[in-house]
């Protein structure tokens, strides 16, 4: 996934939106729900998890339909933004368009989560698909319970609970990583691009892809030839058991890759950028994906859809 830019037209719309921002008189005035967007629907729906019935969230990347390099925010995105009260978002640049419509629209009253930060991670960190890692989203959403809490103090209860519970359904997830580590450590893996990378590091994967390839992918950049016959070698080659496959950025080049693996009958692995809805929480799309894996490596079946 390349890095997201929003139509600068956007900026004007967002500025005369920003008027209506909310404050803190109006925030203590109104019923007590917290009005929050996530930038990518998997953070989204962690923060209704952790919010439930005292937060109203919207979601702006939410189509696992939809190409997430040609996506640029309309005007709904933008006067969403401004009446948030809490906003969750990915940073390095994955979701730079959100920083724009927030400074074109400023409230005092606005929390801004970014995971990029709570993980503290520098701006060069060159794989931006934070929450396929297992140490982003128990972080993240520790800081959602917080910045809840802060806005809405009387459910502060409520909000940690829900936290709890939230970390505690997390486990059949990192249980199925440690079993697969367990059993294929070590395994050869092909990706196009660095969308599943730290969850393949976390069960013990070896990614042969060279990641300049899979930074050339993610930002729209033809690779170099021989880069493009290193990867389709490794199938002809039999040196890899999966190649994981992402099915919203799809060109020709990807589409040659998947069918050299297909050709070579490598098993493909569709690994999402956004959360496939309807049918999955994070929890569950995290767990669907290493079941789809395991399935992979050790049936040689492939998992195109989730």
């Amino acid at each position: 996934m390349g890095k997201v830019t929003a139509a600068t037209s956007l900026l004007g719309s967002a500025l005369l939106l920003g008027l209506n921002a909310p404050t803190a008189a109006a925030r203590s005035a109104k019923a007590s729900v917290v009005k929050a967007v996530g930038a990518e629907n998997q953070y989204a729906n962690v923060l209704g998890q952790i919010g439930g019935k005292y937060v109203k969230v919207s979601s702006v990347l939410d189509n696992p339909n939809t190409d997430p390099h040609t996506f640029e925010a309309s005007t709904s995105v933008a006067e969403a933004v401004s009446h948030a009260e809490l906003v969750v978002q990915n940073g390095l640049g994955y979701d730079a368009f959100m920083n724009n419509i927030e400074s074109a629209s400023p409230s005092s009253m606005r929390k801004v989560i970014v995971a990029q930060k709570v993980l503290r991670l520098p701006d060069d960190t060159p794989n931006p698909h934070l929450w396929y890692s297992p140490n982003t989203m128990p972080a993240v959403a520790t800081v959602m319970a917080k910045d809840l809490s802060e806005l809405d103090p009387v459910h502060t209860a409520y909000f940690h609970a829900r936290l709890n519970s939230f970390i505690l359904s997390l486990k059949p997830w990192l249980s199925a990583i440690a079993a697969f580590k367990a059993k294929h450590m070590g395994i050869h893996v092909v990706t196009t691009e660095p969308v599943a990378d730290y969850l393949l590091s976390a069960m013990g994967a070896k990614n042969r892809t060279p990641f300049i390839f899979q930074a050339d992918v993610m930002n729209g950049v033809d690779p170099a030839p021989e880069d493009v016959t290193l990867v389709k070698g490794f199938f002809t080659k039999h040196e890899v058991k999966v190649f994981c496959y992402n099915p919203q950025v799809v060109d020709s080049l990807t589409s040659s890759i998947r069918q050299s693996a297909q050709s070579a009958r490598v098993p493909v692995v569709a690994v999402y950028e956004t959360m496939p809805t309807p049918g999955y929480d994070y929890q569950s799309w995290m767990l669907a994906e290493v079941a789809a894996i395991n399935v992979a490596v050790t049936h040689g079946t492939s998992v195109e859809h989730l």
